[in-house]
């Protein structure tokens, strides 16, 4: 499968459902809101920008479970670190594997979440001219990097957090061939909260109805920074 191929999944059917065409991970279509401004790549001098403030350090899970890496603290980063490293480690293209990585990752509160979420891998595989169930394409692994986030609260305690992410993403070849067209500022939400030791994923509706959307992010946008965009970096 060349190129062309994977340009089809990590250009087009991807961003088709995940952003402009389809539910994203909270249920709801993660298309640009009215209230969004655009980014700002001269910021008047002074202006604090995502760029030149320092990056938010991500935490490292302490343990693996069902392809999803799981331990992380009960704090704001580490809810924002769980959430990056999903996005990061899932498996938008193989429906058994996503299975037990939304499995491990979802809160027992999240009706009919999981089975959504298959559905839309099974679409995106369908849209990509893939059989509707099996692995990823052979000889292609695409990559997913989270450059930003936004968290912000939902209740009072912090347990509670709604996550965006500003990502890239690109596939490459058996042989180290580039992506010609990947992903390139793509934006995603979860709502995330501390449940049986562990941040899960939960689309509660008492919780999806508080859902805000940020300003586009740009590394260099006072706008993003005044609205909470932090660009983050993995421990190291």
């Amino acid at each position: 499968m060349g190129l062309v191929v994977v340009a089809a999944l990590a250009g087009g059917a991807l961003a088709f459902f995940l952003t402009a065409g389809g539910d994203g991970p909270t249920g709801k279509r993660n298309v640009a809101q009215p209230s969004r401004k655009p980014a700002s790549p001269k910021p008047p001098e002074g202006e604090m920008t995502p760029s030149k403030a320092k990056k938010l350090v991500l935490k490292a899970g302490t343990k693996q479970k069902g392809g999803a890496s799981r331990g992380f603290p009960y704090t704001a980063n580490g809810g924002i670190s769980a959430v990056v490293y999903f996005w990061e480690e899932y498996a938008f293209l193989d429906d058994s594997a996503a299975r037990e990585q939304l499995k491990a990752v979802t809160s027992h509160d999240s009706t009919g979440y999981i089975e959504e979420q298959i559905s839309e891998v099974r679409k995106l595989r369908e849209y990509a001219g893939l059989p509707p169930s099996g692995g990823a394409p052979a000889g292609i692994t695409f990559t997913t990097n989270v450059n930003a986030v936004r968290a912000t609260s939902l209740d009072d305690t912090g347990a509670v957090m709604q996550i965006w992410l500003a990502y890239d993403q690109y596939a490459t070849k058996a042989d180290g061939g580039a992506d010609q067209d990947p992903l390139k500022g793509e934006e995603v939400d979860f709502i995330v909260k501390w449940q049986d030791g562990d941040w899960k994923i939960t689309n509660e509706p008492q919780y999806v109805k508080q859902r805000s959307f940020p300003v586009a992010y740009h590394p260099a946008s006072p706008y993003a920074s005044r609205d909470g965009w932090q660009r983050v970096r993995h421990e190291e």
